[in-house]
């Protein structure tokens, strides 16, 4: 696992083992993807597909890009494709006039009823009408639905249901057959349910939500619709509610925790630490819970097993 960005300015992470190599996310753009991969000693040619967690910008920045670039699918669930293929298509409008006029032609049996790109070119004084790319145009889509484990190469992806205010919001526990070695993701959720309990159990590498410390997300700036939403059950996990998980469900058998999605101006990594490490208690050692912090600036190093 090497995480290239974690935040709410972009997330990113790549997955590898044997031949396969998967991105997870592409919250930044394709340029500074490549860059970080680039430092981080990962080959973004050698990328065999990019999976989407949900659709919101800090994940999905990147991605039509990036994946047009290097000519590779992109799996993601149905819903999560729909909700980010709206929030890029232009919104188009119509006026009354203009829609009376057209039902007119409509019912009056008029040639030309449905006004063409042309005629709307010349009615504005355009001379040619100007076609934008597809900002959606992927070079491959493939569907995946929470609860169905599918496999890329040497891979095995287990996706599950995350509570978060997105369309279809997943979690991944990833699985090397040939290895015998689980890596999970679990970031942008308000709480969690049983059912995400149950699947990060015996994982040997855990990216966790760490995102705000409740005070001073409570005194921050944030206005107080936002933080609102960031309190919710389908808001963001805060420093406690990632220490509660640690010291009361969690099976302590992973060799790396990473804490991520650390808030920029509700959180300190210090205090996220603190907290993990005070859960953890006398379960860290060398060979296992070794507890690191993935940051947005710069990538963390690969950890390798």
């Amino acid at each position: 696992m090497t995480v290239l960005a974690s935040g709410s300015k972009g997330n990113a992470t790549v997955i590898a083992a044997g031949e396969t190599r998967l991105l997870i996310d592409a919250g930044l753009s394709c340029r500074e993807l490549l860059r970080r991969m680039a430092a981080a000693g990962e080959d973004a040619e050698s990328l065999d597909a990019i999976l989407i967690t949900h659709e919101h910008v800090d994940h999905v920045a990147g991605l039509a890009v990036l994946a047009r670039r290097l000519r590779i699918p992109v799996f993601l669930t149905e819903p999560t494709h729909r909700a980010w293929a709206r929030a890029l298509t232009p919104k188009t409008t119509m006026s009354y006039a203009k829609w009376l006029e057209l039902r007119q032609q409509e019912k009056a049996g008029e040639e030309g009823a449905v006004l063409t790109m042309e005629a709307v070119a010349e009615e504005e004084g355009v001379d040619e009408p100007v076609v934008k790319a597809d900002p959606t145009a992927l070079p491959a889509v493939e569907y995946f639905r929470a609860g169905h484990r599918f496999c890329i190469g040497e891979i095995d992806i287990d996706p599950f249901t995350i509570p978060h205010d997105a369309a279809d919001p997943c979690g991944f526990v990833f699985h090397a057959r040939t290895e015998s070695i689980r890596m999970a993701i679990a970031t942008d959720l308000g709480y969690i349910p049983p059912n995400v309990k149950q699947a990060l159990r015996d994982v040997d590498v855990l990216l966790l939500e760490s995102n705000h410390d409740l005070e001073m997300l409570k005194d921050g700036p944030y206005p107080w619709s936002v933080k609102q939403r960031v309190l919710s059950r389908v808001g963001h996990l805060s420093n406690a509610a990632a220490a509660e998980f640690l010291e009361r469900d969690y099976d302590g058998g992973a060799h790396t925790i990473v804490l991520g999605h650390l808030s920029e101006q509700n959180n300190l990594p210090e205090l996220a630490r603190l907290a993990a490490e005070q859960a953890i208690a006398g379960r860290m050692s060398l060979l296992g819970n070794r507890l690191l912090l993935a940051c947005q600036e710069t990538p963390l190093e690969p950890i390798c097993l």
